[in-house]
């Protein structure tokens, strides 16, 4: 029950949310798909799952455990500490500690979790940089890059 409820003022304001988001509107073009698309598919999704758990569910009438609270606690600690440090560190080094911490969050091992978050920040900095042309911070790596 308290599941569908959630559900239920999660999508709702999932709703109001595309509301507000559909009326972004940028003085000038910074990127090629503008400032609302991004927002739209992230509520779109939540939407998505919340009308899902409002149909079935069944699916989360699990017990959660305290190891599973924990890591979920740290993973949410781990979202924060990207977006907090984003802009200060830039888009490459925030990746990677995200990426090689949620890594080893979920079992990974040290030495995979690390190559794996080194190019995924580099390739993921090269994608959305030079191919999609959405410019991203660089952080203490702008000195190394332009000078």
């Amino acid at each position: 029950m308290y599941v569908r409820l959630f559900s239920a003022i999660w999508l709702l304001l999932c709703i109001w949310l595309a509301f507000v988001a559909w009326g972004f509107q940028a003085p000038f073009a910074y990127d090629p798909v503008g400032p609302r698309a991004y927002p739209l598919l992230l509520l779109g999704l939540m939407g998505a799952g919340a009308l899902w758990l409002i149909i079935k569910p069944g699916l989360m009438e699990q017990q959660l455990h305290i190891p599973t609270l924990k890591r979920s606690a740290m993973c949410v600690l781990v979202l924060l500490a990207y977006a907090l440090t984003f802009e200060p560190l830039g888009f490459v080094l925030s990746t990677c500690v995200a990426v090689f911490l949620l890594g080893l969050l979920f079992t990974g091992r040290p030495v995979p979790c690390l190559i794996s978050a080194v190019l995924m920040g580099i390739l993921l900095f090269l994608l959305f940089d030079y191919l999609l042309d959405v410019p991203l911070p660089l952080g203490v790596l702008e000195a190394y890059v332009e000078g």
